[in-house]
């Protein structure tokens, strides 16, 4: 009988532990808890409490996913001690300045290097710059340890490829980029993924490989879309509709079909700046990922311009006009506000003194006024000067022309950034990026 790390785990000799269980670690946790036995660790008690009953903090997994599955969940370091196979799913921010704050990463290392032993694997799936893993995460598990990476214990990398909201592109349908220290322990975290990933693993050439390219998904997105709220930015001024040009120019096979918007969230408007931070540390400045960034964190305040604007264009007095703003959260039909641009939509329209409701279908009133100082609209009530449809939830997908009417005044403008509207609008007003 083979007596492999992948085997024990097999036979549940061996315990797998996800470290930090967010959007990204719970659901890896539980479809890992499928097949091994996992201890499910974090920080929050209060979180571990809502996971042993069964809830998502989250708001992301039903209770039925929680069913039979071999897991502990806690938030006591001495649960890891007999732990082998250890992922780090926890978050990695960028500070005010944009720059990467390491904070969480290093944290859940310490965890990890209090409790390692000979023989042990350590997986990180949080997205850095590439070097990261090897040059900042190692070093403090050898510290803590006492242990030498390669030698006494295997250090790999597989990035996350979560994404919120989306029940299609889950875990086990999305290849999966593994990578490790060695060829050992490379053939070990490919075969331990394979186990939950239907869709395959790539077995990446390094862990520098596997980081750079977790890390350039993001950035050719965030460039790509800059480059169209450019544009919407340009064809605003010649005065003809960013998607009419975007559907007539769709119809060449080869056009890439990006659309306008706000560039928000925890990976496309964070992950960017990993790699610019890293460049830069090694002498170079990336102009066009520097400038995809400045475009899109600027879009949020050209959008509530555009919006006075145009409800000065009606002879209204920004400092008595009522803003509307539907949607909060980052992207539609998600619960998540983090790093959620519509943020610098409301402040820049208070920043004109105008009077501003914010409503979200899926957004904890409580969340944002914690992380943005304004609460949500219990409802809403007209006349409205102006209506920003800032995220396109499916609540909102089914509004007409009479709905929005019966909330603008007669002059009202609404203000569609998804283009959504724009082939139901006829009377009103109509702005879209």
């Amino acid at each position: 009988m083979s007596n492999s790390l992948y085997d024990r785990l097999v036979r549940k000799e061996a315990k797998l532990a996800v470290i930090g269980l967010g959007y990204v670690g719970l659901p890896i946790a539980l479809a890992f808890a499928r097949k091994l036995k996992v201890v499910g660790f974090d920080i929050n008690q209060k979180r571990v409490d809502m996971m042993r009953r069964g809830e998502d903090p989250s708001n992301e997994l039903a209770a039925s996913e929680f069913e039979g599955c071999d897991i502990h969940f806690t938030a006591d370091i001495g649960d890891l001690k007999d732990v082998e196979f250890f992922i780090v799913a926890v978050p990695t921010p960028i500070d005010d300045q944009n720059i990467p704050d390491l904070r969480p990463l290093l944290g859940a290392t310490r965890t990890v290097g209090q409790v390692l032993k000979k023989g042990d694997h350590v997986v990180y799936e949080s997205t850095v710059y590439p070097g990261c893993t090897e040059e900042d995460c190692v070093p403090l598990l050898e510290q803590l340890s006492g242990l030498k990476c390669v030698a006494d214990f295997k250090v790999g990398y597989s990035p996350e490829r979560i994404n919120p909201g989306d029940k299609e592109h889950t875990l086990e349908r999305i290849v999966k980029v593994t990578s490790g220290c060695d060829a050992a322990s490379a053939e070990t975290v490919a075969r331990v993924y394979e186990l939950v990933v239907k869709a395959g693993v790539h077995r990446a050439a390094s862990i520098k490989v596997a980081e750079a390219a977790k890390i350039i998904e993001n950035t050719q997105r965030d460039v790509n879309i800059a480059l169209i709220n450019e544009l919407s930015i340009i064809f605003n001024r010649v005065g003809i509709n960013t998607y009419d040009v975007l559907e007539a120019a769709g119809t060449k096979w080869n056009f890439l079909k990006f659309q306008p918007g706000l560039v928000g969230g925890h990976c496309i408007g964070v992950d960017p700046y990993y790699l610019v931070y890293k460049a830069k540390e090694l002498g170079y400045h990336a102009q066009i990922i520097d400038s995809g960034r400045f475009v899109n964190d600027s879009m949020g305040g050209y959008v509530a311009k555009q919006t006075v604007k145009k409800v000065i264009a009606a002879g209204r007095n920004p400092a008595e006009a009522r803003v509307l703003v539907m949607g909060a959260t980052f992207k539609e039909n998600v619960t998540d506000i983090r790093n959620s641009k519509v943020a610098d939509v409301v402040k820049e329209l208070q920043s004109f003194s105008c009077q501003v409701d914010v409503t979200d279908p899926h957004a904890d009133s409580d969340e944002v006024k914690h992380e943005y100082g304004y609460e949500l609209a219990r409802e809403m009530k007209g006349p409205y000067d102006a209506i920003i449809v800032a995220v396109n939830h499916a609540e909102y997908a089914t509004k007409d022309e009479a709905w929005f009417k019966g909330l603008l005044t007669p002059k009202g403008v609404l203000v569609d950034l998804k283009g959504v509207f724009r082939k139901k609008i006829k009377d009103l007003n109509y702005w879209s990026l």
